[in-house]
Protein backbone atom coordinates (compact mmCIF):
# COMPACT_ATOMS: atom_id res chain seq x y z
CA UNK A 1 0.00 0.00 0.00
CA UNK A 2 1.21 3.53 -0.66
CA UNK A 3 2.28 5.38 2.45
CA UNK A 4 1.27 8.97 2.98
CA UNK A 5 4.26 11.23 3.59
CA UNK A 6 2.36 14.50 3.81
CA UNK A 7 3.88 16.76 6.48
CA UNK A 8 2.01 17.77 9.58
CA UNK A 9 0.22 21.01 8.67
CA UNK A 10 -2.06 23.46 10.39
CA UNK A 11 -5.00 21.37 9.13
CA UNK A 12 -3.65 18.53 11.26
CA UNK A 13 -4.43 20.58 14.38
CA UNK A 14 -8.06 21.24 13.55
CA UNK A 15 -10.85 18.86 14.44
CA UNK A 16 -14.62 18.87 14.07
CA UNK A 17 -16.26 18.38 17.44
CA UNK A 18 -19.66 18.17 19.09
CA UNK A 19 -20.14 19.99 22.38
CA UNK A 20 -22.77 18.74 24.82
CA UNK A 21 -23.85 19.73 28.30
CA UNK A 22 -25.23 17.45 30.98
CA UNK A 23 -26.76 18.41 34.32
CA UNK A 24 -26.44 15.78 37.01
CA UNK A 25 -26.84 16.03 40.77
CA UNK A 26 -26.73 19.81 40.70
CA UNK A 27 -23.59 19.99 38.57
CA UNK A 28 -23.19 20.79 34.88
CA UNK A 29 -20.66 18.92 32.74
CA UNK A 30 -19.40 20.24 29.41
CA UNK A 31 -18.34 17.37 27.15
CA UNK A 32 -16.35 17.51 23.92
CA UNK A 33 -16.48 14.54 21.52
CA UNK A 34 -15.66 13.94 17.85
CA UNK A 35 -18.38 15.24 15.53
CA UNK A 36 -18.40 11.92 13.66
CA UNK A 37 -17.50 8.44 14.90
CA UNK A 38 -13.95 7.15 14.77
CA UNK A 39 -13.57 4.34 12.23
CA UNK A 40 -9.87 3.65 12.65
CA UNK A 41 -9.31 4.34 16.31
CA UNK A 42 -9.78 1.58 18.89
CA UNK A 43 -8.83 1.04 22.54
CA UNK A 44 -8.53 -2.33 24.28
CA UNK A 45 -7.72 -3.48 27.78
CA UNK A 46 -5.35 -6.35 27.06
CA UNK A 47 -3.58 -8.49 29.65
CA UNK A 48 -3.40 -5.68 32.17
CA UNK A 49 -2.29 -3.06 29.67
CA UNK A 50 -4.17 -0.63 27.44
CA UNK A 51 -3.68 -0.79 23.67
CA UNK A 52 -4.68 2.15 21.46
CA UNK A 53 -4.64 1.57 17.69
CA UNK A 54 -4.95 4.40 15.16
CA UNK A 55 -4.47 5.03 11.47
CA UNK A 56 -3.04 8.30 10.18
CA UNK A 57 -6.26 10.28 9.75
CA UNK A 58 -8.11 9.23 12.89
CA UNK A 59 -4.84 9.23 14.83
CA UNK A 60 -4.45 12.93 14.08
CA UNK A 61 -8.03 13.51 15.19
CA UNK A 62 -7.36 11.66 18.45
CA UNK A 63 -4.08 13.50 19.01
CA UNK A 64 -5.72 16.87 18.41
CA UNK A 65 -8.44 16.00 20.92
CA UNK A 66 -5.71 15.26 23.50
CA UNK A 67 -4.27 18.73 22.81
CA UNK A 68 -7.75 20.18 23.14
CA UNK A 69 -8.10 18.47 26.53
CA UNK A 70 -4.88 20.20 27.59
CA UNK A 71 -6.50 23.56 26.81
CA UNK A 72 -9.95 22.81 28.26
CA UNK A 73 -9.72 22.65 32.07
CA UNK A 74 -13.52 22.73 32.44
CA UNK A 75 -14.47 20.14 29.81
CA UNK A 76 -14.41 16.37 29.55
CA UNK A 77 -13.10 14.96 26.27
CA UNK A 78 -15.01 11.81 25.34
CA UNK A 79 -13.82 9.42 22.62
CA UNK A 80 -16.40 6.66 22.01
CA UNK A 81 -14.28 3.74 20.80
CA UNK A 82 -16.10 0.60 21.89
CA UNK A 83 -18.26 0.59 18.77
CA UNK A 84 -15.32 1.03 16.36
CA UNK A 85 -14.68 -1.82 13.88
CA UNK A 86 -12.35 -4.46 15.34
CA UNK A 87 -8.67 -4.11 14.46
CA UNK A 88 -7.66 -6.84 11.96
CA UNK A 89 -5.42 -9.47 13.49
CA UNK A 90 -6.16 -8.44 17.05
CA UNK A 91 -6.78 -11.44 19.30
CA UNK A 92 -9.99 -10.57 21.11
CA UNK A 93 -9.76 -13.43 23.62
CA UNK A 94 -9.48 -11.94 27.08
CA UNK A 95 -9.41 -8.36 25.77
CA UNK A 96 -12.24 -5.88 25.90
CA UNK A 97 -12.87 -2.67 23.96
CA UNK A 98 -13.07 0.54 25.97
CA UNK A 99 -14.13 4.13 25.52
CA UNK A 100 -11.67 6.86 26.52
CA UNK A 101 -12.39 9.98 28.59
CA UNK A 102 -9.80 12.67 29.34
CA UNK A 103 -10.63 14.42 32.60
CA UNK A 104 -9.03 17.73 33.65
CA UNK A 105 -7.75 17.43 37.20
CA UNK A 106 -9.55 20.63 38.23
CA UNK A 107 -12.96 19.06 37.54
CA UNK A 108 -12.51 16.46 40.32
CA UNK A 109 -14.88 14.07 38.56
CA UNK A 110 -15.85 10.96 40.48
CA UNK A 111 -15.48 8.05 38.04
CA UNK A 112 -18.69 6.50 39.34
CA UNK A 113 -20.62 9.41 37.79
CA UNK A 114 -19.39 8.74 34.28
CA UNK A 115 -21.96 6.05 33.40
CA UNK A 116 -24.92 8.37 34.07
CA UNK A 117 -23.24 11.25 32.25
CA UNK A 118 -22.77 9.01 29.19
CA UNK A 119 -26.41 7.92 29.31
CA UNK A 120 -27.48 11.56 29.07
CA UNK A 121 -24.99 12.26 26.27
CA UNK A 122 -26.23 9.36 24.16
CA UNK A 123 -29.95 9.89 24.72
CA UNK A 124 -31.88 10.31 21.51
CA UNK A 125 -32.93 13.88 22.31
CA UNK A 126 -29.51 15.05 23.58
CA UNK A 127 -28.55 18.40 22.05
CA UNK A 128 -25.23 18.78 20.26
CA UNK A 129 -23.46 21.94 19.17
CA UNK A 130 -21.20 21.28 16.17
CA UNK A 131 -17.96 23.25 15.92
CA UNK A 132 -14.49 23.18 14.40
CA UNK A 133 -11.84 23.41 17.11
CA UNK A 134 -8.33 24.69 16.37
CA UNK A 135 -5.24 24.13 18.50
CA UNK A 136 -2.03 26.18 17.99
CA UNK A 137 0.87 24.18 16.58
CA UNK A 138 3.08 25.36 19.44
CA UNK A 139 1.00 23.20 21.82
CA UNK A 140 2.45 20.05 20.26
CA UNK A 141 5.84 19.15 21.79
CA UNK A 142 8.67 18.08 19.48
CA UNK A 143 7.82 14.64 18.10
CA UNK A 144 11.40 13.37 18.24
CA UNK A 145 12.01 14.40 21.84
CA UNK A 146 11.65 11.84 24.59
CA UNK A 147 9.45 12.36 27.62
CA UNK A 148 11.35 14.47 30.12
CA UNK A 149 9.73 14.76 33.54
CA UNK A 150 11.02 17.68 35.64
CA UNK A 151 12.98 16.83 38.76
CA UNK A 152 10.95 19.22 40.89
CA UNK A 153 8.08 17.19 42.45
CA UNK A 154 5.57 20.03 42.06
CA UNK A 155 6.37 20.43 38.35
CA UNK A 156 6.48 16.67 37.80
CA UNK A 157 2.94 16.34 39.17
CA UNK A 158 1.69 18.04 36.02
CA UNK A 159 2.79 15.01 33.96
CA UNK A 160 0.89 12.47 36.06
CA UNK A 161 -2.12 10.71 34.51
CA UNK A 162 -4.37 9.05 37.06
CA UNK A 163 -6.42 6.17 35.65
CA UNK A 164 -9.74 4.57 36.49
CA UNK A 165 -11.67 1.95 34.55
CA UNK A 166 -15.40 2.30 35.05
CA UNK A 167 -18.43 1.45 32.90
CA UNK A 168 -16.27 0.08 30.06
CA UNK A 169 -14.31 3.32 29.93
CA UNK A 170 -10.70 4.26 30.63
CA UNK A 171 -10.82 7.60 32.43
CA UNK A 172 -7.51 9.50 32.51
CA UNK A 173 -7.30 12.44 34.89
CA UNK A 174 -4.46 14.90 34.35
CA UNK A 175 -3.32 18.36 33.39
CA UNK A 176 -1.88 20.26 30.46
CA UNK A 177 1.58 18.66 30.50
CA UNK A 178 0.29 15.09 30.74
CA UNK A 179 -2.21 15.47 27.91
CA UNK A 180 0.30 17.21 25.64
CA UNK A 181 2.82 14.44 26.19
CA UNK A 182 0.15 11.90 25.25
CA UNK A 183 -0.65 13.86 22.10
CA UNK A 184 3.05 13.88 21.20
CA UNK A 185 3.21 10.08 21.28
CA UNK A 186 0.06 9.75 19.14
CA UNK A 187 1.23 12.25 16.52
CA UNK A 188 4.66 10.59 16.38
CA UNK A 189 2.97 7.27 15.55
CA UNK A 190 0.89 8.87 12.78
CA UNK A 191 4.06 10.43 11.34
CA UNK A 192 6.31 7.38 11.46
CA UNK A 193 3.67 4.70 10.90
CA UNK A 194 2.72 5.15 7.22
CA UNK A 195 6.29 4.85 5.82
CA UNK A 196 6.93 1.81 8.02
CA UNK A 197 3.64 0.22 6.94
CA UNK A 198 4.77 0.41 3.30
CA UNK A 199 7.47 -2.21 3.92
CA UNK A 200 6.97 -5.92 3.52
CA UNK A 201 7.95 -6.54 7.15
CA UNK A 202 5.15 -4.52 8.70
CA UNK A 203 2.70 -6.19 11.08
CA UNK A 204 -0.60 -4.58 11.97
CA UNK A 205 -0.67 -6.09 15.44
CA UNK A 206 2.16 -7.86 17.20
CA UNK A 207 5.39 -7.38 19.07
CA UNK A 208 7.69 -6.77 16.08
CA UNK A 209 7.83 -4.56 13.01
CA UNK A 210 5.20 -2.05 13.93
CA UNK A 211 5.36 1.62 14.91
CA UNK A 212 4.40 2.32 18.50
CA UNK A 213 4.98 4.58 21.48
CA UNK A 214 4.25 4.34 25.19
CA UNK A 215 1.87 7.14 26.14
CA UNK A 216 2.16 6.46 29.86
CA UNK A 217 3.39 3.88 32.37
CA UNK A 218 1.88 3.18 35.77
CA UNK A 219 4.34 1.46 38.10
CA UNK A 220 4.72 1.29 41.85
CA UNK A 221 8.24 2.15 43.08
CA UNK A 222 10.31 -0.99 43.54
CA UNK A 223 7.56 -3.21 42.12
CA UNK A 224 7.57 -5.45 39.07
CA UNK A 225 3.84 -4.85 38.62
CA UNK A 226 3.17 -2.18 36.06
CA UNK A 227 0.62 -1.14 33.44
CA UNK A 228 1.07 0.78 30.25
CA UNK A 229 -1.01 2.83 27.83
CA UNK A 230 0.50 1.99 24.45
CA UNK A 231 -0.35 3.43 21.03
CA UNK A 232 0.43 1.63 17.76
CA UNK A 233 -0.08 2.53 14.12
CA UNK A 234 -2.39 0.30 12.09
CA UNK A 235 -3.17 1.02 8.42
CA UNK A 236 -6.80 1.96 7.86
CA UNK A 237 -9.05 -1.00 8.53
CA UNK A 238 -12.47 0.57 7.90
CA UNK A 239 -13.68 3.01 5.26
Amino acid sequence: MAASRAPLTRDGLRVKIAVQRVRLAGAEYRVIRPARPLKNGALYQARGHYELYVDRADGRRVGTLWLLAARSPRSLVYLPMRAAPAVPGFDSEGERPLDLVLVPRAMQLRPSRWKRIREHLNAGNAARELRTASVPERDLPGLDAGRVVPGDPKEARGFVLRKHVHAETLLLTGGTAGFREGAKAIFAVTKDGPPAAATGFYQRVGCNYHTCRAIYDWAAPGSRDWEQLHVAFCPSWAR
